[in-house]
Protein backbone atom coordinates (compact mmCIF):
# COMPACT_ATOMS: atom_id res chain seq x y z
CA UNK A 1 0.00 0.00 0.00
CA UNK A 2 1.75 3.26 -1.36
CA UNK A 3 2.40 5.94 1.83
CA UNK A 4 1.43 9.79 0.46
CA UNK A 5 3.58 12.39 2.72
CA UNK A 6 1.35 15.60 2.45
CA UNK A 7 2.26 17.54 5.26
CA UNK A 8 3.34 20.81 4.70
CA UNK A 9 6.51 22.19 6.77
CA UNK A 10 5.12 25.44 8.94
CA UNK A 11 1.41 24.89 7.60
CA UNK A 12 -1.66 25.70 10.72
CA UNK A 13 -4.64 23.57 11.35
CA UNK A 14 -6.76 26.34 9.16
CA UNK A 15 -4.73 25.96 6.20
CA UNK A 16 -4.54 22.22 7.01
CA UNK A 17 -7.96 22.08 7.10
CA UNK A 18 -8.57 24.23 3.80
CA UNK A 19 -6.38 21.43 1.83
CA UNK A 20 -7.82 18.20 3.39
CA UNK A 21 -10.50 18.01 0.90
CA UNK A 22 -8.44 17.92 -2.75
CA UNK A 23 -5.95 15.35 -0.63
CA UNK A 24 -8.79 12.81 0.07
CA UNK A 25 -10.16 13.18 -2.81
CA UNK A 26 -7.21 12.48 -5.15
CA UNK A 27 -5.48 10.48 -3.05
CA UNK A 28 -8.94 7.90 -1.27
CA UNK A 29 -6.35 7.21 1.54
CA UNK A 30 -7.27 4.09 4.33
CA UNK A 31 -5.67 5.44 6.74
CA UNK A 32 -4.86 9.47 7.45
CA UNK A 33 -2.09 10.24 10.26
CA UNK A 34 -3.32 13.22 11.53
CA UNK A 35 -0.19 15.34 13.04
CA UNK A 36 -1.80 18.83 12.92
CA UNK A 37 -1.80 21.91 15.72
CA UNK A 38 2.17 22.34 16.36
CA UNK A 39 2.24 25.27 14.45
CA UNK A 40 -0.55 26.86 15.85
CA UNK A 41 0.91 26.04 19.12
CA UNK A 42 3.86 27.71 18.31
CA UNK A 43 2.06 30.90 17.22
CA UNK A 44 -0.39 30.39 20.00
CA UNK A 45 -3.13 30.10 18.04
CA UNK A 46 -6.58 30.06 20.42
CA UNK A 47 -6.82 26.00 21.58
CA UNK A 48 -10.77 26.01 20.35
CA UNK A 49 -9.66 27.24 17.20
CA UNK A 50 -7.18 24.42 16.91
CA UNK A 51 -10.11 21.81 18.23
CA UNK A 52 -12.73 22.61 15.93
CA UNK A 53 -9.73 22.29 13.04
CA UNK A 54 -8.97 19.20 13.88
CA UNK A 55 -12.38 18.13 14.87
CA UNK A 56 -13.19 18.87 11.59
CA UNK A 57 -10.67 17.15 9.88
CA UNK A 58 -11.11 13.79 11.86
CA UNK A 59 -14.70 14.01 10.98
CA UNK A 60 -13.71 14.65 6.71
CA UNK A 61 -11.69 11.77 6.96
CA UNK A 62 -14.45 9.27 8.26
CA UNK A 63 -17.41 10.20 6.23
CA UNK A 64 -15.30 9.48 3.32
CA UNK A 65 -14.57 5.82 5.28
CA UNK A 66 -10.58 6.87 5.81
CA UNK A 67 -9.66 5.58 9.58
CA UNK A 68 -7.46 8.07 11.55
CA UNK A 69 -4.86 8.17 14.04
CA UNK A 70 -4.04 11.35 15.51
CA UNK A 71 -0.65 11.97 16.37
CA UNK A 72 -0.35 14.65 19.01
CA UNK A 73 2.39 17.61 18.80
CA UNK A 74 3.01 19.06 22.49
CA UNK A 75 2.71 22.79 23.43
CA UNK A 76 5.70 24.46 23.28
CA UNK A 77 7.37 24.69 27.23
CA UNK A 78 9.65 23.25 29.68
CA UNK A 79 7.23 19.81 29.95
CA UNK A 80 6.11 19.53 26.71
CA UNK A 81 2.61 18.54 27.04
CA UNK A 82 0.13 17.60 24.99
CA UNK A 83 -3.22 19.57 25.39
CA UNK A 84 -6.07 18.13 26.23
CA UNK A 85 -8.47 18.70 23.36
CA UNK A 86 -6.45 15.91 21.38
CA UNK A 87 -7.72 12.62 23.87
CA UNK A 88 -10.55 14.87 23.93
CA UNK A 89 -11.56 14.54 19.95
CA UNK A 90 -10.03 10.56 20.12
CA UNK A 91 -12.36 10.00 22.80
CA UNK A 92 -15.46 11.45 21.19
CA UNK A 93 -14.72 10.05 17.74
CA UNK A 94 -13.39 7.23 18.57
CA UNK A 95 -9.55 7.02 17.10
CA UNK A 96 -6.81 5.92 18.63
CA UNK A 97 -4.36 8.84 19.36
CA UNK A 98 -0.70 8.85 19.87
CA UNK A 99 0.32 12.17 22.38
CA UNK A 100 3.89 10.06 23.63
CA UNK A 101 6.23 9.93 21.21
CA UNK A 102 6.47 13.36 20.05
CA UNK A 103 6.92 14.96 23.44
CA UNK A 104 9.37 11.19 24.01
CA UNK A 105 11.25 12.88 20.89
CA UNK A 106 10.93 16.46 20.88
CA UNK A 107 12.41 16.54 24.52
CA UNK A 108 15.89 14.70 23.51
CA UNK A 109 18.41 16.68 21.56
CA UNK A 110 19.81 13.76 20.03
CA UNK A 111 16.64 12.88 18.36
CA UNK A 112 16.19 16.49 16.80
CA UNK A 113 17.65 17.98 13.63
CA UNK A 114 16.89 21.65 15.16
CA UNK A 115 15.14 22.73 17.90
CA UNK A 116 11.68 22.27 16.75
CA UNK A 117 11.95 19.05 14.81
CA UNK A 118 12.90 15.48 14.39
CA UNK A 119 15.95 14.20 12.97
CA UNK A 120 15.96 10.64 11.24
CA UNK A 121 16.20 8.79 14.15
CA UNK A 122 13.41 10.64 15.58
CA UNK A 123 11.48 10.13 12.66
CA UNK A 124 11.94 6.48 12.52
CA UNK A 125 10.86 6.30 16.67
CA UNK A 126 7.40 8.74 15.67
CA UNK A 127 6.89 5.99 12.78
CA UNK A 128 7.63 2.97 15.44
CA UNK A 129 5.22 4.38 17.75
CA UNK A 130 2.79 4.58 15.06
CA UNK A 131 3.37 1.26 14.32
CA UNK A 132 2.72 0.24 17.48
CA UNK A 133 -0.42 1.84 17.66
CA UNK A 134 -1.75 -0.06 14.80
CA UNK A 135 -1.09 -3.31 15.78
CA UNK A 136 -2.57 -3.10 18.88
CA UNK A 137 -5.31 -1.43 17.67
CA UNK A 138 -5.79 -4.56 15.48
CA UNK A 139 -7.03 -2.92 12.35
Amino acid sequence: MPVVNAGVPGEVTAEGLKRLPALLDQHSPVLLILCEGGNDLLHKVDLDVIRRNMLSMVRMARDRACDVILLAPPAPGLLLSVPAFYREIAEQEYVPLEDEILPEVLGDPALKSDPIHPNAKGYRRIAEAVYELIVVSQW
